[in-house]
């Protein structure tokens, strides 16, 4: 099997401190999941994944039960959830588009990847707004009925030119890094056009 390209760190990502992890997903955008175990590794896309406590941060996560990724994911107790931006999508559509197990994805698509800080699992942060490396949480009855994972979060980053301090700000000098929101069939939606409510 082929390695991935190795990635060094990027200079705009900084960790995000646990209590505003959850802000990272909590707008619903497209997310990508990685997974490892022993000499495998996978990538797949995700449109339904959302946060489901804060203290600690845990989220919950829809992956297929017939998946690749979640045979890694129960192998290794562990997951990656990357949050790519728009100068992404095109790598988003594709390795939503095919199963790890016939192919090394991170090869076939030249992925430069890191190692996650706590667990190990491949990051992503080139063209990305955002990481979370998550501990699995089993959860039998909800898994099998559901096809729905729980994680925590144990360590989090983000580019600090769209999240910064506890919060997204989404301007025309960052639409490359903003994020994705599958409608189907390829068809995705960029966020983007923030406001600011008053406050009386």
């Amino acid at each position: 099997m082929s390695q991935p390209l190795a990635a060094t760190a990027s200079e705009h990502f900084r960790p995000v401190a646990l209590e505003y992890a959850s802000r990272l997903i909590n707008h619903g955008p497209t997310v990508l999941i990685s997974s490892a175990h022993g000499a495998h590794r996978n990538i797949m896309a995700a449109a339904w994944s959302m946060p489901v406590e804060f203290t600690p941060p845990r989220i919950a996560v829809v992956i297929d039960k017939s998946t690749w990724t979640r045979e890694l994911i129960k192998q290794s107790g562990s997951f990656g959830i990357i949050v790519p931006g728009a100068a992404r999508m095109d790598l988003t559509y594709a390795v939503g588009s095919a199963s790890g197990r016939d192919e090394d994805k991170f090869a076939r698509h030249q992925i430069a990847a890191r190692t996650g800080p706590v667990l190990g699992m491949p990051v992503l942060e080139q063209g990305c707004a955002a990481w979370l490396e998550c501990r699995w949480l089993p959860q039998g009855q909800t898994e099998d009925a559901y096809d729905t994972l729980f994680g925590e979060v144990v360590s989090a980053a983000a580019d600090v030119r769209i999240f910064e301090n506890g919060h997204w700000n989404f301007t025309e000098g960052n639409a490359d890094l903003h994020t994705l929101h599958h409608l189907g069939a390829g068809k995705f939606v960029v966020a983007g056009n923030q406001v600011q409510a008053r406050q009386d």
